[in-house]
């Protein structure tokens, strides 16, 4: 049996959609490690130290979850993590064919490696962090969709980028 799993993702910032699916991967596998992805190609608001910082945050009470980061490729990071499973979430159909082509890319390239699909839950199965960095810059109340500190930490990073 599988013990640990990968969500990777830029989580950038981090939602209660991003911690849904990170709960419903805690029902699954008794270690889940939430990896922030180096990717400066998405032009992130939060520096990869910051995102895990939130994440560890948004984390600290989910038993068996830890929050790391990694730069390359993911199946590169869950081989030395030792890792079979990886998490993706799915939104809406929109989101099926990038993730499609990404999880049988990823499996060409391990085929032991697994990709799960995990479903938010309805409440948040529109939610995007551009669009909240949107909502945010515009003074949009974020309390349903993304914790407080992190809230905070938005509307304070988009204020100095101003």
């Amino acid at each position: 049996m599988c013990q640990k799993a990968i969500y990777p993702g830029s989580f950038d910032p981090v939602t209660y959609g991003h911690i849904d699916l990170i709960k419903r991967a805690q029902d699954i596998f008794p270690e889940v490690i939430v990896a922030v992805a180096h990717n400066p190609q998405k032009k992130p608001t939060f520096s990869v130290k910051e995102r895990v910082e939130l994440l560890k945050k948004a984390t600290a009470d989910l038993k068996g979850v830890t929050v790391d980061d990694f730069g390359g490729l993911v199946i590169d990071y869950a081989r030395k993590q030792k890792a079979k499973v990886l998490i993706r979430g799915l939104r809406m159909i929109s989101d099926f064919e990038y993730e499609f082509q990404m999880a049988l890319t990823n499996r060409k390239l391990d085929p032991h490696i697994e990709t799960i699909f995990l479903m938010p839950h309805e409440s948040y199965s529109y939610l995007s962090s551009r669009l909240l960095k949107e909502a945010a810059f515009l003074g949009a109340d974020l309390s349903d969709f993304i914790p407080d500190f992190v809230e905070e930490s938005l509307k304070k990073k988009l204020r100095k980028s101003v």
